[in-house]
């Protein structure tokens, strides 16, 4: 195995580094951690914990992944964080271990970027090339879809789920769960509408765009109730995946309500009507 450690790093006992990894001057890593083929940790980086780091990751000045969650229910049970490959985590990131209470992981997908000052809690899972700008932060038990974006200083509430190619606006307070392919953002979020951007630069057709924006006028028009025009979207657009996988995450039983624009007249929780 092919390894650049700088002197000055500290590396328990019981650590495991993959082929070509580099790691900087005064990292620190715990007994338990496992570090993937060609990751670089630049330096003053801190990995404890059970954690495990994938392939090609790039890991920045000033990091801290895998210490206790600032949970108060935690009583120190064996708990991890599994960061994918091609994962790139920026200065003053922190990323913290699940807990009993969610499953003892936090996850982290592939082709990520944590820019700086992001904060994963504990029991998030984030999903692969998601975008998390500058201080944006999970709270406990977040999900986050595959290709979501969270804009900078963002806020996301625990146990909040944002969908598959979201985008939450900057400075952001999301307390409820935006739908795939939606876009929320105000200081107490709402729905804005869909991630027309994201869609286009991820290539999708202009026929799946405009079956999803006629869903999404049907689902959030004031009349009816929301199982009654959920109903209605699954029966018209059923050859669409996207719009079902709409419907399937509205109907999903879950702590959280569902984000809805903001002129709508009849609020609902999903389908709890």
């Amino acid at each position: 195995m092919t390894k650049a450690i700088h002197p000055t790093a500290v590396i328990a006992d019981g650590a495991t580094l993959g082929k070509n990894v580099s790691i900087g001057a005064y990292c620190v890593i715990g007994e338990h951690v496992s570090i993937g083929d060609g990751t670089t940790l630049h330096s003053h980086i801190v990995i404890e914990g059970h954690t495990t780091i994938g392939k090609s990751c790039q890991i920045f000045p000033f990091a801290s992944i895998g210490h206790k969650p600032q949970d108060l229910k935690f009583k120190g049970e064996v708990s991890q964080v599994v960061i994918g490959d091609n994962t790139t985590i920026r200065e003053h990131v922190t990323i913290n271990p699940g807990t009993e209470a969610g499953g003892l992981m936090t996850k982290v997908g592939n082709n990520c970027l944590l820019m700086v000052g992001c904060h994963v809690a504990h029991d998030c899972h984030v999903g692969d090339h998601v975008i998390m700008a500058n201080n944006a932060t999970l709270a406990g038990h977040v999900h986050v879809g595959d290709f979501a974006v969270l804009g900078g200083l963002s806020a996301i509430h625990q146990f909040v789920r944002i969908g598959h190619h979201a985008m939450i606006g900057g400075m952001s307070g999301i307390e409820s769960d935006v739908i795939p392919y939606g876009q929320a953002s105000g200081e107490r979020a709402n729905l804005v509408g869909l991630n027309l951007i994201g869609l286009k630069r991820r290539k999708f057709g202009r026929k799946d765009i405009h079956a999803l924006r006629n869903a999404y006028r049907l689902i959030f028009s004031p009349e009816g109730t929301m199982k009654e025009r959920l109903k209605d979207a699954n029966n018209l657009f059923k050859e669409n995946e996207g719009v079902l996988e709409i419907v399937k995450f509205i109907s999903d039983n879950t702590s959280r309500a569902i984000c809805q624009p903001k002129n709508l007249t009849s609020q609902s929780s999903g389908t709890h009507e």
